[in-house]
């Protein structure tokens, strides 16, 4: 049975379970969880977009570099550069610019994409998922007129999310629940497969890939686990599956700059999960929703200090804003998003404006955020098709 991402929220949770959801991932519609594709972003103390680059030039590898080094995504090492690249369903991926107070202005499109809701940055070359039934993903050289370089199958459906791991492309396959491993040529075009890992259970749905120093971590949201991975030779091998709680859907989950915490939104229960870390082991701690009724949890970021945690609410069509203290988090408000179904959201470089693209309204929402108290201004609207992803 082929079910979209777009469609899957219109299911219940229960009726769900037992599904294996092809692509396309699409926003969750009121009522059942969604499979989508905004699942923004490497997490830890650099994880403000979501482009999921390991570093100013992409080149980083697992390490064993702190986890946060590598949870947030970086803004394509560029200093200055205020491009974004707007990951969308359609055929093409946008690209804007924005002005200090966050207004933005397109610039154009590259376009010959499919399906392209999750897009990375790393130095001169996008990367960008093609969310089908018959997976796939893109390399893009934007060292002048964006030129596509080459597309790999992923042999998998619905990848929804990126990770540049050293000189590996990793896909998170949403429809049919499994991790696949792509060279990254010197050109920076992608290679055959190396490795695809299917993670366990009835109806898995890989949501999130995260570099945490040397270790490789898979967010699932249909087995409510994170699997944590080493990679080797483009192989991946399991060292570890955490659990959270049975129907939560855990979607994409960002890193405390400290390292020791990770907060994970979860999907489908409307709640954030802390989690303690330490030697690519995450252990559950704590859940607290992230607001009154169903929410739909998009995105997850977190400010460069560590200070404060930001949710997209999709049900609510507002933000969450979380105070941090280490293993606690604490609600102090939950602004409206300034649109409809905030399916994903990105800090810029400096960390003072938060992008919130607003998939059903087909908006992009800039903030000026307060790094003082955490709190949100609306500074400007941006006007684009089905926006799903903000590559800042």
């Amino acid at each position: 049975m082929s079910v979209s991402r777009r469609g899957f929220l219109g299911f219940t949770a229960a009726a769900l379970a037992p599904i294996h959801q092809a692509a396309t991932r699409e926003a969750p519609e009121p009522g059942a969880p969604g499979p989508e594709a905004d699942r923004p972003q490497d997490v830890g103390p650099r994880a403000h977009g979501p482009d999921g680059a390991d570093g100013p030039d992409g080149a980083d590898g697992a390490d064993g570099a702190d986890p946060e080094a590598h949870s947030r995504p970086t803004a394509g090492g560029r200093a200055g550069d205020r491009t974004l690249y707007l990951g969308t369903y359609g055929d093409s991926i946008g690209i804007a610019t924005y002005d200090d107070d966050g207004k933005i202005t397109s610039t154009g499109s590259i376009a010959g994409i499919p399906n392209a809701s999750f897009v990375i940055r790393a130095g001169n070359f996008l990367y960008a998922v093609n969310e089908q039934d018959a997976g796939a993903v893109t390399a893009i050289d934007i060292s002048g007129t964006p030129r596509v370089l080459n597309r790999q199958p992923t042999k998998g459906s619905g990848p929804c999310h990126l990770a540049k791991i050293g000189d590996y492309l990793l896909s998170a396959n949403y429809g049919s629940g499994d991790i696949a491993v792509h060279p990254i040529v010197a050109d920076g075009s992608l290679g055959q497969q190396t490795d695809l890992v299917k993670h366990e259970g009835p109806a898995p749905h890989a949501h999130q890939i995260v570099l945490a120093g040397q270790y490789v971590l898979g967010v699932d949201l249909g087995t409510d686990s994170i699997y944590t991975y080493t990679l080797a030779d483009g192989k991946l091998a399991l060292q570890h599956q955490t659990k959270v709680k049975t129907g939560a859907g855990p979607r994409h989950l960002v890193f405390h700059p400290s390292g020791n915490y990770a907060y994970v939104a979860d999907e489908l229960d409307s709640t954030v999960t802390i989690c303690g870390y330490d030697d690519g082991v995450l252990t559950a701690l704590e859940s607290i929703p992230v607001g009154e009724g169903e929410n739909y949890p998009g995105e997850v970021a977190i400010s460069a200090d560590g200070r404060f945690v930001y949710v997209t609410n999709r049900g609510h069509n507002s933000v969450a804003i979380f105070r941090t203290d280490g293993p606690h988090l604490e609600l102090i408000g939950i602004p409206n998003c300034g649109g409809d179904w905030p399916r994903h959201c990105a800090f810029d470089p400096a960390g003072r404006l938060l992008f919130v693209a607003n998939q059903k309204s087909n908006n992009i929402t800039t903030f000026l955020v307060d790094q003082t108290t955490g709190g949100l201004t609306k500074t400007a609207d941006f006007t684009t098709p089905t926006p799903v992803c903000v590559n800042v």
